[in-house]
């Protein structure tokens, strides 16, 4: 009797831990996906499945576009809506992905705020910095997380030069950071029709290679300089191929001027092949971010610079997807001036409306003056 009841306490404490622990496991976020006309939505339609995400709907008002992609994934066509409205009212998710034109984004917002749903973008914020400011009032507002979304903020190395400078102290305070980020051109690259549509355009995008790639170098040095913001910016722009990018800019140069360090952003649909390095310099030690593992660092009283591979994020930093999910479960709380925070991507929009007036101007344009306080 005594081992009889000695083994049914053991299936009771086992039955109640594994109960506890199924409890313990957190439902898949229900998102959608609003607008299929930017390439980079390939990331989370080819993205496995992990079973932090689950993808409820697609608003696509192009059928067609919608059917290749359903083709080229393997998802119901069932999943894709007409308009983000009919998607939410058949779907109810709890968050959104925007994967639409730039200029786009702030519908996206104003119909999902009220509602309480969540929404990440891809980069950059908004279209201009009159959307940006409304999008993050709307956000408050309503209480809601709002992303922005950068593929260099899963990289490893980029996460490794803010430890080195910032965690570590290492090399003593940042003097000088060097962005060098763009490929060969949308066009010669191969884009989608649907997306060269608005990527290419003044308005839906705000500009071409200045806020395409412009926005990177923008996003990372606020992030490393802790959201300083800087005292001048000084611009130029260039239309080295007019027939292929007549309406926009392919090359753009970006100086940044802080009270104690300066910020130099290259951005172009101009380079040879595709890149995105980052070089940071302190007083007694530098860093090259080559891609996203691969990084050299060079100490001053050193002869031979240091090959490093930098250590993948963690597991619940390894994607926006997960990273989107945890955020929106408060699992992880941002920090200010986080990579995806709106403290950041709103001083992101202002360096980019500043630097485009610069361009326009020929002028540098005073911080100050232009964003008093």
């Amino acid at each position: 009797m005594q081992k009889i009841i000695i083994i049914l306490v053991i299936l009771f404490s086992y039955s109640s831990m594994r109960a506890k622990t199924i409890k313990s496991v957190p439902k898949p976020l229900r998102v959608a996906i609003d607008g299929m006309v930017h390439d980079h939505v390939n990331w989370i339609l080819g993205r496995k499945i992990k079973g932090d995400i689950e993808l409820v709907g697609i608003a696509e008002p192009n059928r067609q576009l919608a059917e290749s992609y359903a083709k080229r994934y393997g998802f119901s066509m069932d999943l894709v809506y007409p308009s983000l409205q009919k998607l939410v009212e058949a779907t109810k998710p709890e968050a959104v992905m925007a994967f639409n034109a730039v200029f786009d984004h702030i519908k996206t917002v104003e119909y999902c705020a009220p509602l309480g749903i969540h929404v990440m973008v891809e980069k950059p914020l908004a279209a201009n910095l009159q959307q940006a400011e409304k999008m993050l009032a709307l956000a408050k507002k309503h209480q809601v997380h709002l992303l922005t979304n950068y593929e260099t903020t899963w990289y490893g190395s980029n996460e490794m030069a803010y430890s080195i400078f910032k965690t570590e102290n290492r090399f003593g305070d940042i003097q000088k950071i060097h962005f060098h980020t763009g490929h060969q051109g949308p066009v010669e690259i191969g884009c989608k029709p649907e997306f060269l549509a608005w990527l290419t355009d003044p308005v839906l995008n705000g500009g071409g290679a200045i806020m395409d790639f412009g926005c990177y170098g923008a996003n990372l040095s606020t992030w490393l300089l802790k959201g300083a913001e800087p005292e001048s910016i000084t611009a130029v722009v260039q239309h080295t191929k007019p027939k292929i990018y007549p309406k926009v800019d392919d090359d753009a140069t970006i100086i940044m001027n802080y009270k104690n360090s300066q910020v130099i952003i290259e951005a172009s649909w101009n380079w040879p092949y595709g890149r995105k390095d980052m070089e940071v310099y302190g007083i007694t030690g530098q860093l090259i971010c080559k891609d996203a593992n691969q990084m050299v660092i060079q100490e001053r009283d050193k002869k031979e610079s240091q090959q490093v591979t930098a250590p993948a994020l963690p597991t619940n930093r390894n994607d926006p997807f997960v990273y989107f999910a945890q955020v929106v479960r408060g699992e992880i709380k941002m920090a200010p001036f986080d990579l995806s925070s709106t403290e950041n991507n709103i001083i992101v929009m202002r360096i980019l409306e500043a630097a485009k007036q610069s361009a326009a101007s020929g002028k540098t344009v005073s911080w100050a003056k232009q964003y008093p306080r």
